[in-house]
């Protein structure tokens, strides 16, 4: 399956020069579009950009598309994708589904992601089928969702496939009544009956169920209803005990994942293998409060195996979405911006916490490939990279663009310095992934130089000389496709990991990188105030998401720790207040979506943590923290709520909610609240920073101020009142519950406050 030939995007090498008014917009099996919708598209080709090529097979003699549909329209690289298939596609809204009801057919609704491998591949097989596109055509409303763009949408449908199948995944595939009830589902589907050993095709698939809706329309109708209503209530469902969750919560989600351990390769047992799945951030906190040597070195190994193997991108930084193997060795070769921004966050502490400088290189060397391959012109961050890239041939493979040869190693390093090479990162003749080689670093270079003969400086030396040289000659390769869509929530992830990298690792870049970002976003990415989920190519995408304020609202109070700036306080604040008014519900928690946003079959409250953590998990947190800075105590009676409302399943199930345990080892623990003053410049307290950033130190909040400033921002920060710095100099005080020891001008002393 790895070695399907995509053919996306096709590189022309003929002048693309269509007119407009020739662009043939016609459908096997569908209806003419109407004048407006025709002049719509046919202006939207016009002013298409220079370098645009049309991602399709079906191509006219002068190089433009046979076909183009209302996708065309959309600013999402997903959609976009699919705009010249033969499917006569729609974007999702009530015209899909009016139009459904008035020709009494059922929806077909497809959902993925640009970057999504098996999506191109149900496109290529399927979409682009003209004998599928037709039946599609003339017995369907077919939707498009970019599952990015509106997490809402494939949160409802994916329960629905998850109830009907026991699994889910992308693309997902799901057939909907013109109410918007599911009646089937499932994910990739081979075209035909046969094609990869399935008995059932989809087209034969999309006959049974076109026919089973016309045929049987009370039967249909009665079972859309009650996978409806097990939707909401699968959705919607609060805690059945209204209790303040306490640690055996954390006890409980620690001997779970020590049952599931993998000693050897660290993570989870078993394959696919994701990052997400052990939580190493709260396996280190459980250390920190149990004294427990177990959990940490299960989050210790787990870093150390991660970074060593094929999921890490050994010569250009970052990590991979997941591996298939249990080693962490091949990856599944997309690379997403949410992975990165936590993955760094984990490495971090785990350099606080182990002191190995090689995971605080691991965090990083993955911001720096953030940096320079994933950053905006205006400074933030686009979404995510492809798996798969084109060949030599022009064929499409998974990971080409990654995977070496020791021939192609020995021409970009030289003969000599190759055997060095190919010791290190294990690339043999015979490689490990269909004949080429996954880099991977499993020892260190004394253990290299030992097997070689060679002293460890030495090994080291040539690395360090052969990885840029490796890079450059990589980026000759042609890349794997990016999607430079901009979203809200993905981009104060990053936010968060530039603020922290930049206070642990000491690195001022970092925290100038990150205001920039939190710029564009309170700035470009709002409207009339209101956070904006998406954005791309100066187009404005839907209004945001309950992820999108709390990770942002995260990232804004990581920013003012990092920087002292109350702009960024400031700005948490003001969208902590949007939430409550619009997404917060009442009896504890937040809805996904706010009272503003189109009414979908549910309303769902978000109540699981996966490859991203859940928008109240990290609001959750978000709320703590606020109480800690101010001492308002609406923020505590706030979380409190929402720990109550999630209680139930944090005692059932609590690695289902693994990045809201850091929220209850928060609430469970005393923070501490840190308070430096200096006389004039920031650059003063740095001997105080410098020991905070060693220190693993959780839970706490941090504020530097400016002796002249403190009157003006105690008003604001309550804990800043009354503090000075003594004799001229800088002042540290640690507190707990707004009780403070004694303040101190010596670093070591701060030190040791930090221990109780």
């Amino acid at each position: 399956m790895r070695n399907f030939p995509l053919w996306l995007p096709i590189v022309l090498v003929v002048a693309l020069d269509v007119n407009a008014a020739a662009l043939p917009l016609d459908h096997p099996g569908a209806d003419p579009y109407d004048a407006a919708l025709t002049t719509q598209i046919r202006e939207a080709w016009g002013a298409r950009d220079p370098d645009y090529r049309p991602r399709t097979r079906h191509l006219l003699e002068d190089g433009g598309p046979r076909y183009t549909n209302r996708l065309f329209l959309e600013s999402s690289p997903y959609l976009l994708q699919h705009a010249h298939n033969p499917v006569n596609w729609y974007p999702w809204g009530d015209e899909a589904f009016e139009t459904a009801r008035e020709l009494n057919r059922p929806v077909l609704l497809s959902v993925g992601y640009s970057t999504c491998h098996w999506c191109h591949v149900m496109e290529e097989e399927s979409f682009e089928d003209p004998e599928i596109a037709r039946f599609l055509n003339e017995h369907y409303v077919v939707i498009k969702v970019d599952r990015e763009e509106r997490p809402d949408i494939d949160a409802i449908y994916m329960q629905a496939v998850q109830l009907m199948t026991q699994h889910g995944g992308w693309p997902m595939t799901v057939w909907l009544t013109p109410d918007r009830e599911p009646y089937y589902g499932g994910t990739y589907y081979p075209p035909r009956d046969g094609d990869r050993g399935t008995q059932m095709g989809f087209l034969s698939l999309l006959r049974a169920l076109s026919q089973a809706y016309h045929e049987k329309p009370d039967d249909i109708a009665a079972y859309a209803e009650q996978i409806t209503q097990t939707i909401r209530a699968n959705l919607t469902a609060g805690s059945r005990e209204r209790k303040l969750p306490g640690t055996q919560v954390l006890v409980k989600a620690g001997e779970g994942y020590r049952a599931g351990f993998d000693p050897v390769n660290g993570g989870l047992q078993g394959a696919p293998k994701f990052p997400s799945s052990l939580p190493v951030r709260f396996l280190l906190r459980e250390y920190r409060r149990t004294g427990n040597e177990e959990m940490r070195r299960m989050a210790e190994l787990t870093l150390e195996r991660m970074a060593g193997g094929g999921i890490h991108d050994q010569i250009g930084g970052g990590f991979h979405r997941y591996s298939v193997d249990e080693q962490w060795l091949v990856p599944h070769f997309e690379k997403m911006l949410y992975d990165n921004a936590l993955l760094v966050m984990a490495y971090l502490e785990g350099w606080q916490v182990t002191g190995r400088d090689e995971f605080a290189e691991v965090a990083r060397r993955t911001l720096d490939y953030a940096l320079r391959e994933m950053r905006s012109e205006e400074g933030a961050f686009y979404s995510a990279t492809d798996a798969d890239s084109l060949t030599p041939d022009g064929h499409r493979e998974e990971g080409r663009f990654f995977v070496w040869t020791q021939e192609e190693i020995a021409d970009v390093v030289g003969k000599d310095a190759a055997s060095t090479v190919n010791a290190y990162y294990y690339v043999t003749p015979y490689g490990n992934f269909e004949g080429r080689t996954i880099l991977q670093t499993r020892r260190d270079y004394a253990a290299v130089g030992e097997e070689l003969g060679v002293p460890a400086k030495k090994v080291q030396a040539i690395i360090e000389k052969a990885v840029p040289l490796l890079y450059d000659k990589r980026s000759e390769r042609p890349a794997p496709l990016r999607d430079e869509k901009i979203l809200a929530a993905w981009n104060g992830l990053m936010i968060s990991a530039l603020a922290r990298a930049a206070r642990v690792l000491g690195e001022q870049r970092y925290a100038d990188a990150a205001s920039e970002t939190a710029r564009f976003l309170l700035g470009t990415m709002r409207d009339d105030g209101y956070l904006l989920r998406s954005y791309r190519d100066g187009r404005p995408g839907p209004e945001a998401f309950l992820e999108d304020y709390a990770f942002v609202i995260a990232g804004m109070l990581d920013l003012f720790e990092a920087t002292g700036d109350t702009q960024w306080f400031e700005a948490a604040l003001e969208l902590d207040g949007i939430l409550a008014r619009h997404y917060e519900d009442e009896s504890g928690g937040y809805f996904r979506t706010g009272d503003r946003q189109e009414a979908l079959l549910a309303r769902e409250k978000p109540a699981h943590d996966g490859a991203e953590p859940s928008g109240n998990s990290v609001q959750l947190l978000n709320l703590l923290r606020l109480y800690e800075f101010t001492t308002d105590d609406s923020y505590r009676e706030r979380a409190q709520r929402a720990l109550e409302a999630f209680s139930y399943r944090l005692e059932l199930a609590p690695h289902s909610l693994s990045e809201m345990l850091l929220a209850v080892d928060f609430h469970a623990d005393t923070a501490k609240e840190i308070v430096i003053v200096v006389p004039g410049s920031r650059d003063t307290a740095q001997p105080f920073l410098d020991v905070l950033a060693r220190s693993f130190v959780p839970n706490h909040v941090l504020m530097v101020a400016a002796q002249d400033d403190i009157e003006d921002l105690g008003k604001m920060l309550p804990l800043l009142e009354y503090k000075v710095a003594k004799d001229g100099e800088a002042t540290a005080y640690v507190c707990r519950n707004r009780i403070c020891e004694l303040p101190t001008t010596d670093p070591a002393a701060f030190a040791e406050q930090l221990l109780h």
